[in-house]
């Protein structure tokens, strides 16, 4: 491979995701973040005269490993600029949206055409979600939680206004979620590990829909772009987080890609 002139960024608590281009078209490569060492040798194997822009909370740590001067950029700045451009990918992009970027925590944004701003977040994201995988079923590793959290059943262990209004036409959709974790049986020895991992996925993507949809209502906007890492390859994530937009009355964006956007961004900010 040639040697590229300029290397976008976002080295993550969980990964380093990288941008760049290559004979015109748009690459993106990542590393887990414990392999910040290997990702420092291919990069100086693969562009030993790169130009880089470097973001996220790992930043300092990757620029030392490089031993090399780099531009920086906000974190957010960056996010922005890449999820902007992978909407233009969109059809009906949305001129205005909740950014949601659900990573090891969850960040929140407000993105108008005229101005871009966090108004919060919450802790719980895609730690949360390893974390209590970890503590009830021993599954530590992302790959399998996603694979096998699709054959659990959450009616098992998350109690639904439908159980509470056993026998009679609930108020609300009975589909609803009235307590995570609210329905364990009296043995919890009866429950499959995939049972458990669906419902800690599900209490992730219900928690940080809910904050997502109550932040559009509050600033008049409908639609909510979601992005993060906690989505790669997480089918029943993605599946939680847009029915209940859909259920709680937004709009739902998927993005494509969509934890790249903050390196993208910083490739983006190294030709402005």
């Amino acid at each position: 491979m040639n040697a590229l002139t300029q290397i976008g960024i976002d080295a993550g608590g969980t990964l380093i995701k990288i941008a760049y281009i290559d004979q015109g078209k748009l690459e993106l490569v990542k590393f887990p973040t414990r392999q910040m060492a290997k990702a420092v040798d291919w990069l100086k194997q693969h562009f030993p005269q790169a130009e880089y822009c470097i973001t996220g909370g790992k930043s300092e740590v990757l620029q030392k490993r490089l031993e090399q001067s780099v531009k920086q950029i906000v974190e957010f700045e960056a996010t922005c600029k890449g999820v902007l451009r992978l909407l233009q990918d969109t059809e009906n992009a949305p001129p205005e949206f909740v950014l949601t970027n659900v990573g090891t925590g969850t960040s929140i944004h407000i993105v108008k055409p005229e101005e871009h701003f966090r108004i919060g977040g919450t802790g719980v994201g895609g730690g949360t979600m390893l974390g209590l995988s970890k503590l009830l079923t021993g599954a530590g590793e992302f790959g399998e939680i996603v694979q096998e959290a699709p054959h659990g059943l959450r009616e098992k262990v998350d109690l639904k206004v439908s159980h509470i209004y056993e026998g009679a036409v609930p108020p609300i959709p009975g589909d609803l979620t009235a307590s995570n974790f609210g329905h364990i049986p009296h043995s919890p020895e009866e429950l499959n590990p995939s049972d458990l991992l669906a419902s800690v996925i599900g209490l992730v993507g219900e928690t940080v829909t809910t904050v997502s949809v109550h932040a559009a209502l509050q600033y008049g906007v409908s639609s909510v772009v979601y992005i993060g890492s906690s989505f790669i390859g997480n089918d029943l994530l993605k599946k939680v987080v847009v029915d209940y937009t859909i259920l709680r009355g937004g709009t739902p964006i998927l993005l494509d890609k969509g934890e790249y956007s903050g390196a993208i961004g910083a490739l983006l900010s190294l030709g402005e």
